[in-house]
C-alpha cells in the first residue's frame, strides 16, 4: 500500500468504495471517479504571514449509462446512504436524457506505466507551524534587504481513484509543495515561483534573495522605444507563452479549420492539420512526461487513458496532436488523452551563461494577463511585469520600462536560438530561451 497523509483514505478503501458502487449499479454500465485531496496553505503580505489555511476535500462522481444516455452525479460525504442515493440519482437522471451524439464505449482495463508517483510524507503532513516557520525566514529576508515581501507557501496530499463496469481500476497518489514570492520596493518589483513534488525540493531562501536582488536592481526603469528586439525569456515567462501552444494542439479544432496546425486547400477551406511540419526552431523538444524526476506524477488521466510517455514536438515539428476518444474513433487515429504535463528539454548553460553569450536583447522576467488575439494563428497580447531589463554586450546594463507585446507563438518559437536548464513550474518543466525577435507594441505603466 502507498504511503498516505493521515487525512486521507487510502488506496485500499478508495478502491473498495469504487467496487461496492459498481456492484450496486443497475444501470448497463457505470463509471465511478473519487478524488480526496488534503491542502494547506500560507499566504503572507508585507513581510508578515496574513492566513493559515488547510482543508480536506472528498469527491465521488458516478457516471451511469443505459444505452447511448448517461447522466452524473456526486456527492462529498462518505456514508453509505449518501452514496447510494447518488447512484440511484445518477440512475434516474440518465434514463431520461437524451442520447450523446458523440458517446463512446466505456473504457476496457488499460495497461498504465509500472511506477509508483512521488508522494512524500514530510510535504504531505508539513504543519502549519513548520509553514509558519519557513514563510517567517523569507520575511525576515525581505525585511532586512528593505523590500515588502508577499506570496504564498502551498502543500497537498491527493488521491484519485477510477473505475468501470468493464474492469478497469485504477488509483493514485501524490504529493506537490507550491511557493509564490513578489517582492517590492519603490519602482521595483519581481516574482518568482516553484513547485516539486516535495517540500525540501523547493529553493526557497535561495529564490527569495534572487528575487530581492532582481527588485532592488529593477528601480528606475528607462523608456525604450517599442519594437521588434531580441528577448531572453526566463523559463517562468517562456513556460506561461509555450503553453499556448500545447493547449492549441487540438486534433478536432485542426482538422475543422480552427486551429494554427489546421491546413487549407486553394479555396481556404479546412484541409487537415500540419502534423509532421517543422514548423518551430530545431530546438524545441517538447514531451508529455509524467516520470521526468522533477514530476513524478500520475499514471492515467481522470477519464482512465493512460498518462505515458509521448512525443509531442521533435526538432521543431509536432509528432502529436490530442486525441480526444470520440475524434480518435471518427479519425481512425490513436487516441491519446491531454497534453499534460508537458516537458521541454534543456541544456547545461544557466540563464545567466545565456545573458553572457548575448550582444544585445530585452530579458522578460514574467508574461503577465496573456489573452487570444487572433486563435486561428495563436498570436497572444501580454505585458511584460516583475522586472524587465536591458542586455547590453553580455551584460544585465539596467532596467526597462514595461512593454505590451502582441506576438505569434509559432513565430516565436521559429525564432527561438538558445536555451538554459530547466525548472518546475506548476505541471510544467522548461527552460529559459533566447528568441531572434520579439514583438513589443507599447509601453505600460506596469510594474
Amino acid at each position: 500500500m502507498i504511503a498516505t497523509a493521515s487525512n486521507l483514505i487510502g488506496e485500499d478503501r478508495a478502491l473498495s468504495l469504487i467496487d461496492s458502487v459498481i456492484k450496486q449499479s443497475e444501470a448497463e454500465g457505470v463509471f465511478v471517479s473519487l478524488s480526496n485531496n488534503s491542502e494547506s496553505l500560507s499566504r503572507f503580505s508585507e513581510n508578515q504571514i496574513s492566513q493559515n489555511i488547510s482543508r480536506t476535500k472528498f469527491n465521488l462522481n458516478i457516471t451511469s449509462y443505459f444505452g447511448k444516455k448517461s447522466a452524473s452525479s456526486s456527492t462529498t460525504e462518505l456514508d453509505a446512504d449518501a452514496i447510494a442515493s447518488t447512484l440511484r440519482r445518477s440512475e434516474e437522471l440518465a434514463r431520461i436524457a437524451p442520447e450523446d451524439p458523440e458517446w463512446v464505449p466505456l473504457l476496457e482495463p488499460q495497461n498504465y506505466e509500472q511506477r509508483t508517483p512521488a508522494f512524500d510524507e514530510t510535504t504531505a503532513n508539513l504543519s502549519p507551524l513548520e509553514r509558519g516557520k519557513i514563510v517567517q525566514r523569507v520575511c525576515i529576508l525581505s525585511g532586512k534587504a528593505g523590500v515588502d515581501g508577499s506570496g504564498t507557501l502551498s502543500t497537498e496530499a491527493s488521491l484519485i481513484a477510477i473505475g468501470n463496469s468493464k474492469g478497469l481500476r485504477a488509483c493514485n497518489q501524490g504529493t506537490e509543495a507550491d511557493f509564490s514570492f513578489t517582492a517590492r520596493i519603490d519602482d521595483g518589483s519581481s516574482w518568482g515561483n516553484r513547485t516539486a513534488w516535495a517540500i525540501n525540493s523547493l529553493p526557497i531562501e535561495t529564490l527569495t534573495e534572487q528575487l530581492i536582488e532582481k527588485a532592488i536592481s529593477s528601480r528606475q526603469p528607462r523608456e525604450v522605444s517599442p519594437g521588434k528586439y531580441p528577448v531572453i525569456l526566463d523559463a517562468a515567462a517562456f513556460g506561461d507563452l509555450l503553453s499556448w501552444v500545447i493547449w492549441n494542439l487540438d486534433a478536432r479544432a485542426a482538422d475543422e479549420g480552427r486551429s494554427f496546425m489546421s491546413s487549407t486547400d486553394e479555396k481556404g477551406k479546412p484541409a487537415g492539420n500540419r502534423l509532421g511540419e517543422a514548423m518551430f526552431s530545431p530546438l524545441i523538444q517538447v514531451q508529455r512526461n509524467p516520470a521526468h524526476p522533477l514530476l513524478q506524477s500520475g499514471t492515467f488521466f481522470g477519464d482512465g487513458l493512460s498518462n505515458n510517455y509521448l512525443e509531442i514536438i521533435k526538432d521543431g515539428a509536432t509528432k502529436t496532436l490530442s486525441y480526444s476518444r470520440y475524434w480518435a474513433l471518427q479519425k481512425s487515429q490513436e487516441q491519446t488523452g491531454a497534453m499534460y504535463p508537458f516537458v521541454m528539454s534543456g541544456t547545461e548553460q544557466s540563464l545567466a551563461e545565456l545573458i553572457a553569450q548575448t550582444e544585445r536583447a530585452i530579458l522578460v522576467s514574467r508574461a503577465w494577463y496573456v489573452q487570444y488575439v487572433n486563435p486561428r494563428t495563436l498570436e497572444v497580447t501580454g505585458m511584460t511585469r516583475d522586472g524587465t531589463f536591458w542586455i547590453e554586450d553580455g551584460q544585465i546594463s539596467y532596467p526597462i520600462k514595461n512593454f505590451r507585446f502582441n506576438q505569434s507563438i509559432p513565430e516565436m518559437l521559429r525564432d527561438v536560438d538558445a536555451i538554459s536548464t530547466v525548472q518546475r513550474f506548476g505541471s510544467s518543466v522548461v527552460p529559459g530561451v533566447r528568441v531572434k525577435a520579439f514583438n513589443f507594441s507599447s509601453i505600460t505603466d506596469s510594474v
